[in-house]
């Protein structure tokens, strides 16, 4: 009524003890967002007639080129009511422009709520949603009653979200899901952004490393990130608020179960609409709960067709789901590397049995050294605190000025590591797709820097989202191949094959491929016979077959896949040695080699000679450090110290011990041998200032000084 009002609000942080909807769910853990103290987005009063629209759902219905469009009207005149209801739509976000012929049926209703369906017809000249094209409609529906008008608008793409065997479908076409988890790390608020072009920037960048998939990691984010989406063509995943382990479960009669029933049934009235809402499930890895996610999946299936529908995003000792319409699981991620490297094998073994479409759960969590330069960028609600106790500890174990060292070269190994994980789920015939734990970096949990952008969603200096999209785009040419390191008297051999999930199928597809040398001149070329490729993947091209026997040098070499006239190009380093190498004359004159240092070794040291110690085995002082050629996963702290300890190499790569083995400052796969499950020296009582020429890169939670070759003045000689 007119006048003056006191509206109150009660703002209450202490969710557990109103519904525990698990201490790390991402909705609420201070993780990443601190405390919230008060309201975020807008807040607003509304005034509307008595008789009003109180909600629109749009149901696309591309076959009969048609939206079934229910209009709840509520009526607060306590009396029955006649009027009419007239819909319009025009299209928006597209080159094209289409006009909706508007529609307009007389309505009727009870003293309360009534809802009004109408099919809306599109035209046959409608345009469709996807992530090439992301169409959308705003539609207007202006209730007239009485002489009094209420307007209310919603907008709505023309899109399918289906299943077909193991593969999601949009509007008919098989696509393939590249994901990443965003877990509502926003480090200058302390929440999601509100507005749409904060993410438009997220979802803008996430296209340009060629992803079109985000699953938000146990919280649903506000409008804005649904209008974001929908304007750059994302297929979303949001979730009931919950991670219901630890301190609570689904399914156990907890407030927990109604709340996230009564979150899923918000977001379907306020978000139903948009076309980037593709998927949903209750949340994050829950404890018990399999039948209450099996009867969640099976109210929604039936309720609302306009997207499909998972119990949980689960890891691989979580249960099955009998119930899914897909699975996000994990056990099928990860680098089968301690045979040696290699591009020849896939996941099929782990998900040949399975007739509905399977999402990798969290791929990736290959981490990378902290980025010190970051904490500059630390100028809103939190500090970074952590990466200045990172840093501080570096600097106190000598080591401070190698920060910046640590970090490029084991960002250089971190997305080696993405590169071939993400390499092999596209090699995966009925694959649907992965989701990353993640694009960025996750400040909490003990700091999990996996990103290759950092919190912020800006790039780090090690790889450009131009070359991540070589390998993750809608269009990638892939190679299988047993190694990556060859003796000069073999035959390389790989075979092509590739990875399309675009638009349309390519037309009469010329596809070359060549090997440069370091210096990008070009050793050997060819070209594949031209094809039509189809939407899908493990499409083969051809075999490359290079005889090696003229590469006598020993050195690296570059094998690129590519569309000539397109940005569809892939590559991979190869390293050649000679077949026969020589130990230089008189090196066992001039060199003593001795696996301990013995009385002949002091003796050569005092009189001024040279040893080569290999101590590989023996060393006691470090023995407690794990290291791989693949990096620490997630970090060591929330892991508490799990293998791998190390994030690769750091390399002195001009210095004359390398003259014969070409590397680069950091680990590549030809590092494998010498660097898989290798022992570490640890140096802590060397001088302040020594460096050795390869030197392991600990964990960034104890920074040990480590050594894996180096060299040192010992008396009158050299060790």
């Amino acid at each position: 009524s007119p006048g003056e009002h006191v509206l109150t609000l009660r703002i209450n942080n202490d969710m557990h003890n109103i519904v525990d909807v698990g201490l790390n769910s991402h909705s609420v853990t201070d993780q990443t967002q601190g405390n919230w103290n008060g309201v975020v987005g807008k807040m607003q009063l509304i005034s509307t007639p008595l008789t009003y629209i109180d909600n629109i759902q749009v149901y696309p219905d591309l076959a009969q080129a048609s939206a079934k469009v229910k209009v709840s009207v509520g009526n607060r005149s306590g009396k029955a009511f006649s009027g009419t209801l007239r819909l319009a739509a025009q299209s928006f976000n597209s080159d094209r422009f289409h006009v909706v012929r508007p529609v307009e049926v007389p309505v009727k209703t009870a003293d309360s709520l009534t809802v009004v369906t109408v099919d809306l017809p599109m035209g046959d000249d409608f345009l469709t949603w996807d992530e090439f094209d992301p169409a959308l409609y705003k539609l207007t529906a202006t209730l007239t009653v009485k002489g009094e008008e209420d307007v209310s608008t919603t907008q709505f793409g023309m899109r399918e979200f289906t299943i077909k065997g193991t593969r999601f479908c949009i509007n008919g076409r098989e696509i393939s899901l590249r994901g990443t988890v965003e877990n509502c790390v926003f480090p200058l608020t302390g929440y999601a952004p509100m507005d749409v072009a904060s993410w438009k920037r997220v979802f803008t960048i996430a296209k340009s490393y060629g992803l079109n998939h985000f699953r938000f990691h146990s919280y649903c984010p506000p409008e804005a990130a649904f209008i974001a989406a929908d304007l750059t063509g994302f297929y979303l995943q949001p979730e009931g608020p919950s991670w219901a382990n630890k301190s609570t479960s689904l399914g156990s009669g907890r407030p927990v179960d109604q709340y996230i029933m009564d979150e899923a049934l918000g977001m379907e009235r306020y978000f139903g609409n948009y076309a980037s809402y593709c998927m949903l499930t209750t949340g994050n890895e829950p404890s018990g709960g399999v039948r209450y996610m099996t009867d969640f999946v099976r109210f929604w299936k039936e309720r609302d067709p306009r997207r499909v529908y998972c119990g949980a995003s689960v890891g691989g000792s979580w249960p099955w789901q009998i119930g899914n319409q897909y699975h996000v699981r994990a056990g099928v991620r990860g680098l089968d590397w301690g045979r040696q490297p290699e591009s020849r094998s896939d996941f099929s073994r782990q998900i040949d049995t399975l007739s509905i479409p399977f999402v990798t759960h969290e791929m990736g969590q290959w981490c990378v050294f902290p980025d010190f330069k970051e904490i500059s960028k630390y100028t809103g609600v939190m500090k970074a605190k952590n990466f200045e106790l990172f840093q501080e500890d570096l600097a106190d174990q000598h080591m401070g000025d190698q920060a910046e060292q640590f970090m490029m070269a084991s960002g250089k190994l971190q997305a080696l590591c993405y590169k071939h994980e993400i390499e092999k789920s596209m090699r995966t015939a009925k694959y649907a797709g992965f989701q990353l734990l993640c694009l960025n970096d996750y400040s909490g949990q003990g700091s999990a820097l996996v990103g290759v952008t950092n919190a912020f969603w800006d790039a780090k200096d090690y790889i450009t989202a131009e070359a991540w999209h070589r390998f993750c785009s809608e269009t990638v040419p892939l190679m299988r191949t047993a190694k990556f390191v060859y003796k000069s008297d073999e035959t390389f051999s790989a075979t092509a094959e590739m990875y399309h999930f675009g638009a349309r199928p390519i037309d009469n597809a010329k596809l070359i491929w060549k090997l440069t040398d370091s210096f990008g001149n070009t050793v050997r070329q060819g070209q594949f016979q031209a094809v039509t490729i189809p939407i899908g993947n493990c499409f083969p091209i051809g075999d490359i077959s290079i005889p090696l026997a003229e590469l006598k040098t020993p050195a690296k070499y570059n094998l690129e896949i590519s569309l000539p006239g397109t940005r569809v190009i892939n590559d991979w380093d190869i390293w050649v040695y000679p077949a026969e190498v020589k130990m230089p004359e008189k090196a066992e004159e001039s060199i003593y080699f001795c696996t301990e240092i013995d009385a002949k070794a002091e003796k050569v040291l005092a009189d001024g000679g040279r040893v080569f110690l290999q101590a590989a085995g023996r060393i006691v002082y470090g023995n407690d450090v794990k290291q791989q050629l693949t990096p620490v996963f997630w970090n060591t702290s929330w892991f508490k110290m799990r293998a791998p300890h190390t994030t690769g190499i750091l390399v002195q790569q001009n210095h004359p011990a390398f003259r014969d083995f070409p590397t680069e400052y950091y680990s590549d796969i030809h590092w494998w041998e010498l660097v898989q499950n290798t022992q570490c020296m640890l140096l802590t009582d060397f001088p302040e200032t020594f460096r050795p020429l390869v030197q392991p890169i600990d964990t960034w939670f104890v920074n040990r000084r480590l050594g894996l070759l180096f060299e040192a003045k010992v008396g009158n000689g050299r060790i």
